[in-house]
């Protein structure tokens, strides 16, 4: 079994889509987050930690923001390919834990299906995945965009 721990933060941006967990989150401001892809955080923090448990390099060596291939997309479609890299080195999610920081939108009647993408696009159960989101009353990062925390379990052959 092996650990890992990933984060990342991106701030907000107008006119675009709000992406997280591979879901469209609808918001009154039009606004989403800024980056090279879809610049969906839990997944790129989902994608260190399972990167960072199998001492392989993060996102950023992966697929840097320089590469016109990686512009605009989906992160879905970096996390299966981290999925393939994890399967190479013998390895396979056990259980991801994904803490999601913003102030807004407010996300709880998104969780469930966002779970669901994350299980899907990885192919496992959904109660492999745990998904909860949280503010920082105001007091931190999140106040000017949204961050996450991810950690996995490992398994090894």
């Amino acid at each position: 079994m092996r650990i890992g721990h990933g984060y990342d933060v991106h701030r907000f941006a107008k006119d675009r889509k709000l992406i997280l967990c591979g879901v469209e989150i609808k918001t009154d401001e039009n606004i989403g987050l800024l980056g090279h892809s879809d610049a969906d955080v839990a997944v790129h923090a989902l994608m260190d930690a399972m990167l960072g448990a199998m001492a392989l390099p993060d996102i950023g060596r992966l697929f840097p923001d320089n590469k016109e291939e990686f512009k605009g997309i989906s992160s879905l479609v970096l996390l299966k390919r981290v999925n393939e890299l994890i399967k190479e080195k013998g390895a396979s999610l056990s259980n991801a834990d994904i803490t999601i920081i913003a102030e807004k939108p407010k996300l709880k009647n998104y969780i469930e299906q966002m779970r669901e993408c994350i299980a899907d696009t990885l192919c496992v159960a959904p109660s492999d995945i745990g998904l909860k989101a949280t503010t920082e009353e105001g007091l931190g990062i999140a106040g000017n965009g949204i961050a996450a925390h991810a950690v996995v379990l490992m398994k090894t052959e």
